[in-house]
């Protein structure tokens, strides 16, 4: 057990260490103004807005924030930045999920915020509680809020229109409480309304924002969590461009869109097919994913992946055929875009179950994601508690694999017959492989012909008996082809780099800090990066690189 005095110790070097970084930050935004242009490249400035992605720190997205905003700057670009003073009751990575009642940590927050904000025009915004909604939403339960709706202040805005804050404050809610389905008891409803409460304000400081400016343009992170996703949706009602980031398959990449950035829409041209050199890149990539040797948003799931013990591969022969069931983490399963097929992914494993017992000659591995049990994001309805509460175990041809277990899941698809998923990118690497997949939730790469993906619930269960009682499964051959596309146009033109700027910070898994660079390799001649943003905004460009190189 660390001593008091250890803690002490490791707090001080922590802020030390923060302080340092926050110094080169203030480096770099001297000299990017000491270069700063002299001649605008737009008249209308672009509003910034990103208050989920850190405390204190600078997180991935925090960022690429930061190094947008400087490279738009040195193009001539006026940059506007909305930036939350204690401008909620509760915000989302401020809330403490053991403890709803904790106000978030603002004083630490707003000091990161200034370190990272300095040098260009901020609008700071409070709290200013509004108490007609206060009385309003006092006694609704949590349906009732979810469903929320209230017009929007007269006069601040032109669309008279009606905000549902109750659904924009939706994914925030079950990201941080890590479960889809929420509990209505006074906590949860006393968070909820806090959310909404702070959404309203948001709302009507930002309407005010956009009144005064005009701009050419917002740029949020996410569009998902309550406070980017208002702002979202006040902008959008004007009719103006909002752009969302999130971050891009790579490490230290971006991926910035119109649409939404969670769901990660990409066209991927008709005409385009590999050549051998995207070929050969795009296996070499593979060969290390299949490894496990990969990271997300700053995070190595896999520390080892193991081959599928002899015990493993004695019980899969004992059976005629086997189906890998592959699960995904709440909030990729929660965003409203994902179920379009089952009410949510605990619906679907639901029906899978049902397979299960139908089909005694099939072994079904059911599979948690190695993102469900991460420390201090380990989701609070989990597939294991599905498991136990399902007694799923009990069935003799059903093995569960949680998400701590280190078996190979790319080997286990070799062995299968087809594989189920929900929404999650391993079924893109299994068709890949050429392997038949099933797909019950509407994810990244359904937007091509990827996988078999059945218009209703109906259809997937009648696909799936099918598939169970099939000698063979023909898949087209387009699947194979369309997922390399999709998947190389994701890492290589889609996810827009940015590791010459940053890099771990050594602190925080996730957070990073400025690399010593010269502003100069922000510029846009310098930079494909901030080209290709500064393109899309001003010249209606697609935030696609335009080379792969």
């Amino acid at each position: 057990m660390p001593s008091i005095v250890s803690k002490a110790t490791a707090l001080v070097s922590l802020m030390l260490q923060r302080r340092q970084n926050n110094a080169v930050v203030h480096n770099l935004i001297s000299q990017v103004q000491a270069i700063w242009p002299q001649s605008p490249a737009s008249e209308k400035p672009v509003v910034l807005f990103n208050a989920s992605t850190r405390l204190t720190g600078i997180s991935l997205n925090a960022g690429f924030a930061l190094l947008t905003r400087l490279g738009l700057e040195l193009a001539g670009v006026p940059v506007e930045q909305f930036v939350c003073s204690a401008g909620m009751s509760r915000c989302v990575l401020g809330t403490d999920h053991t403890d709803f009642a904790k106000k978030p940590p603002c004083q630490s927050c707003i000091a990161q915020s200034r370190a990272l904000t300095s040098g260009s025009p901020v609008t700071w915004f409070p709290y200013q509680e509004d108490l007609a909604l206060k009385t309003a939403l006092q006694y609704l339960t949590v349906p009732q809020m979810v469903e929320f709706v209230s017009p929007f202040p007269s006069g601040k805005h032109p669309a008279k229109a009606s905000i549902p804050l109750g659904k924009l404050s939706l994914p925030a809610l079950r990201w941080i409480l890590r479960r889809h389905h929420l509990i209505d008891d006074e906590p949860t409803r006393s968070l909820l309304r806090q959310y909404i409460l702070s959404g309203w304000n948001i709302a009507g400081q930002f309407a005010a924002l956009l009144d005064r400016l005009n701009p050419l343009a917002v740029i949020v992170f996410n569009g998902q969590f309550f406070p980017e996703a208002t702002a979202r949706w006040v902008a959008q009602q004007r009719g103006l461009p909002v752009i969302s980031h999130e971050v891009g398959l790579l490490p230290y990449t971006a991926f910035f869109t119109p649409g939404e950035a969670t769901s990660y829409p990409l066209r991927v041209p008709d005409e385009f097919a590999l050549d051998e050199r995207q070929n050969t890149r795009l296996d070499d990539y593979l060969s290390q994913r299949f490894q496990g040797q990969f990271s997300m948003a700053g995070i190595q799931f896999w520390s080892s992946m193991q081959d599928l013990d002899p015990v493993f591969v004695d019980r899969i022969e004992k059976f005629r055929q086997v189906v890998p069931v592959f699960t995904n983490v709440i909030f990729d399963t929660s965003q409203p875009h994902s179920n379009a097929i089952f009410p949510h992914m605990f619906a679907w494993l639901d029906e899978v179950l049902q397979l299960t017992r139908q089909h005694p000659e099939t072994l079904f591995v059911i599979r948690a994601h190695p993102d469900e049990g991460r420390p201090g994001k380990a989701s609070q309805e989990s597939v294991r508690q599905w498991v136990e509460r399902t007694r799923a175990t009990e069935l003799s041809n059903i093995i569960f694999v949680d998400s701590g277990e280190t078996l190979s899941s790319y080997e286990l698809i070799q062995r299968s017959k087809f594989v189920m998923i929900y929404n999650s990118t391993i079924g893109l690497e299994a068709s890949i492989l050429g392997v038949p997949v099933l797909c019950a939730g509407r994810a990244r790469f359904t937007q091509l012909p990827t996988v078999f993906f059945p218009a209703t619930q109906q259809e997937f269960l009648q696909q799936a008996e099918q598939f169970l009682g099939a000698e063979t499964i023909t898949v087209p051959p387009e699947f194979a082809w369309n997922a390399r596309r999709f998947l190389y146009y994701q890492l290589f033109y889609s996810s827009l780099p940015f590791g010459n700027y940053l890099e771990e910070d050594g602190i925080w898994p996730g957070f990073v800090r400025l690399r010593r660079f010269s502003p100069e390799l922000l510029k846009i001649d310098h930079s494909p990066s901030i080209r290709t943003i500064f393109d899309g905004l001003l010249h209606n460009g697609d935030f696609l690189l335009k080379h792969d190189d």
